[in-house]
């Protein structure tokens, strides 16, 4: 099912809430260099993403939420911009990056068994008084 209220593509406002992101974050990924094209505009130059822009920024909000820089996020574009003969080099980006959250995220259970720990503390505490 198309999340695109007309063949012709989403209106910022329609693909900011098919992304979930903000019209603002939308116009500076593509002043970043992060939209694999242009995106296309109307004759009145509105903005029109494809079902592929969306699904594109989906992505691009993942890699986000999982701390890539920007930097980063534009070399992977950039490669997968020219093609096939980058899939090497994404795989090895996307791959250094994956240690780099795996850590994190075992930072953060570390820190929420922490927190979980002092919780019980006071729970104890509070049923005891």
């Amino acid at each position: 099912m198309s999340l695109l209220s007309t063949s012709a593509g989403a209106s910022i406002a329609e693909a900011a809430d098919a992304t979930g992101v903000s019209a603002h974050t939308l116009r500076y990924y593509e002043r970043a260099g992060l939209m694999l094209h242009p995106v296309d505009r109307t004759s009145s130059t509105h903005r029109r993403y494809s079902e592929a822009d969306l699904a594109w920024i989906r992505f691009l909000t993942r890699l986000r939420w999982t701390g890539m820089p920007i930097a980063t996020m534009r070399r992977y574009t950039e490669l997968v911009r020219e093609g096939d003969a980058t899939i090497a080099e994404r795989h090895r980006l996307l791959v250094e990056h994956r240690e780099v959250v795996r850590r994190r995220l075992e930072e953060v259970t570390l820190s929420l068994a922490a927190i979980d720990h002092k919780i019980d503390i006071y729970d104890k505490e509070i049923t005891a008084s």
